[in-house]
């Protein structure tokens, strides 16, 4: 009922700059928070950002100041401005979103998280 795709992303040297999309298509009645995660190989995946729909924003504190998290409510899109890139930030980038679909509203439901495929994200020193 719902999807979630990433698009950005890619190779970029270290001091650079990328920027990660994020769109949710589907049978959606609101979106709460929206998100980006992040995955190293051999790590567990963390929190990098997040923007509620009333504008809350909240970062990781190892990108706060060099990434900027923004969202349209109206199109259902949230987008990663990334810059000030380190070898460190490499690691698959995964959007979410906290969806209420129209189906689960009328059955009295709570909204649930919906995640994207995925952004390879590689920073080369």
């Amino acid at each position: 009922q719902v999807q979630v795709v990433e698009s950005g992303g890619g190779l970029v040297q270290a001091g650079g700059s990328l920027r990660l999309s994020c769109a949710a298509s589907g049978s959606i009645f609101v979106i709460n928070a929206m998100g980006w995660y992040r995955q190293a190989p051999g790590k567990e995946r963390e929190l990098v950002a997040i923007a509620t729909r009333g504008g809350y924003t909240n970062y990781a504190d190892s990108v706060k100041g060099r990434f900027t998290i923004s969202r349209d409510n109206a199109k259902n899109t949230v987008s990663l401005q990334m810059n000030s890139l380190k070898p460190e930030d490499t690691a698959v980038y995964y959007c979410y979103g906290d969806i209420l679909v129209n189906a689960d509203l009328q059955r009295g439901l709570r909204s649930s998280r919906s995640w994207g495929p995925g952004a390879q994200v590689t920073v080369s020193s």
